[in-house]
């Protein structure tokens, strides 16, 4: 109730302008130990980067001659050029919105975190999986608006 209660003095226009926002459960002993750390497999930081820096420069080269530099920084005409959708997508997307009451602020936020991360999977199209990534990263609009 505390949570709900603090989360609620945020009003819905100024949580729509936030592009990410989730819930970061604590890490227990066993992960933060030697043994946690030494069993975890994953990407590596190096790996991570390479992998940005070529997302970056797929954006650089969208988006050149256009005055913004990164996804983020789109306008919606940007938006609507660069983040096209198929029809899968755009069901996947509706039914999002409907269940979490979006608003179309927020729409323009997930499409853009939607282009971001088809980015970083070296992909020029936006896939319903690249969506639903970007809708989970709504996670204040599921807890506490839905």
């Amino acid at each position: 109730m505390q949570i709900q209660r603090y989360v609620g003095r945020i009003s819905g226009p100024l949580l729509d302008r936030i592009d990410i926002h989730i819930d970061v459960p604590a890490v227990s002993f066993k992960d933060l130990s030697d043994r946690g750390l030494s069993a975890q497999q994953g990407e590596g930081s190096a790996e991570i980067r390479a992998r940005v820096v070529v997302a970056r420069g797929r954006q650089l080269g969208r988006l050149r001659g256009e005055g913004v530099f990164a996804n983020a920084q789109m306008s919606p005409r940007q938006i609507r050029r660069h983040c096209q959708l198929d029809a899968e997508c755009e069901r996947v997307l509706e039914a999002a919105m409907t269940r979490l009451g979006l608003s179309a602020r927020a729409y323009d936020r997930i499409l853009k975190v939607s282009r971001t991360i088809a980015d970083l999977d070296a992909s020029d199209e936006i896939r319903p999986a690249h969506l639903a990534e970007a809708v989970g990263y709504r996670s204040l609009d599921r807890t506490y608006w839905a």
